[in-house]
């Protein structure tokens, strides 16, 4: 598995930015694709955005579409999220993940490394 730390959240007033972060670490790689999935309490984790191993590829869910923006630098083998014009909705611990593979994906069960998550709260 590869070890993965997410920072970068915290509180923030609709409408507002924030940059996510996630550096991976551990055994050799390899050729992965990343995600970012979120869960807001009573609720079951979602997706929100993946990113191809090359970074060329991207995938993002309906709800962030045009407001967040995911990349990656495999130099240092981080990916980011940056989230814009956030709304009280946005609010979740978010989740980075890695999975073997190019394509990006939506799907969780196809990410086997997770990181512990960071808060984002947005307030009204």
């Amino acid at each position: 598995q590869v070890e993965l730390v997410e920072s970068g959240g915290g509180l923030v007033q609709a409408g507002g930015s924030l940059r996510l972060s996630c550096a991976a670490s551990g055994r050799p790689l390899g050729v992965y694709f990343m995600g970012w999935f979120r869960q807001a309490p009573g609720k079951e984790r979602e997706f929100v955005s993946a990113v191809s191993y090359s970074g060329v590829s991207t995938v993002y869910a309906d709800s962030v579409k045009g407001r967040f923006t995911i990349s990656r630098d495999n130099t240092r083998k981080n990916v980011y999220l940056q989230m814009s014009s956030l709304k009280p909705e946005d609010t979740a611990v978010y989740y980075c993940a890695a999975g073997a593979g190019v394509r990006p994906s939506n799907r969780a069960d196809e990410y086997d490394s997770w990181g512990q998550g960071t808060q984002v709260t947005v307030s009204s």
